[in-house]
């Protein structure tokens, strides 16, 4: 289960067009007696650490797709082991909340922000399919893996960060840990979505013969599973 639920016993708190059950329902004043002190401000750090949970879960959705979608090999290889790390980045975020003295099932204002903006960006990698445009495809799909990588990379960037402001204790020797082992993986991400992304721009632009109205799609196909090796 990657994204909670009121079935999941998950919780939020009732704001502008939100409608939650009293039961689910949480406030600042609850989260504040609920977070450790870590020498952050504690309602604020259970929102903002709920939406970075939000978007490694929604992540781990976007590389399961395009991992499925996908025409090209290499893209695939990529696309599957970062997801597989992704899923890894779920469960660490969730032992960091959980070690803060929050509750992962907690779905922030926030997060919902990011679920909405990340929901939108999988979709758009349906735009076109069923099209014999594949390189388009494939662009739609590498472009969405980029933009989820840039807040991957920035959200982890934020957590280190974070760290030198907390007070020292467990807490705070877990958050560097757990930054320590995300930072490499996270550069690798987006340095490769970077990469790929420009290249395969260039491809797209050195091989004319991909825009030919009349090439066949099975031909085209064939060509895209030759080109990134």
């Amino acid at each position: 289960m990657l994204t909670p639920t009121a079935e999941d016993m998950a919780t939020s708190k009732a704001v502008g067009m939100t409608v939650v059950r009293p039961a689910h329902q949480v406030t600042d004043e609850t989260l504040q007696q609920r977070m450790a002190p870590i020498g952050l401000n504690p309602a604020f750090s259970a929102d903002l650490f709920s939406a970075f949970l939000t978007h490694e879960r929604c992540g781990r959705h976007l590389y399961r797709s395009v991992a499925a979608r996908t025409n090209n090999p290499v893209l695939q290889t990529h696309y599957t082991r970062f997801g597989e790390e992704t899923e890894r980045h779920v469960e660490i975020y969730e032992s960091l909340i959980s070690t803060m003295g929050g509750d992962p099932a907690y779905v922030s204002p926030l997060a919902r922000g990011v679920e909405l903006s990340d929901s939108k960006l999988l979709e758009s990698t349906f735009l076109l399919g069923g099209s014999v445009d594949l390189m388009a495809q494939e662009s739609l799909m590498l472009d969405a893996v980029f933009l989820a990588e840039a807040m991957c990379h920035a959200n982890w960037k934020a957590v280190g960060q974070l760290c030198q402001h907390m007070d020292e204790g467990n807490v705070r020797d877990q958050v560097q840990a757990a930054y320590e082992e995300v930072e490499a993986e996270e550069d690798e991400h987006i340095g490769w979505a970077t990469e790929m992304r420009a290249k395969l721009m260039i491809l797209q632009a050195d091989h004319s013969a991909m825009a030919a109205m009349g090439a066949k799609a099975e031909e085209m196909l064939a060509k895209v599973k030759g080109w990134l090796s």
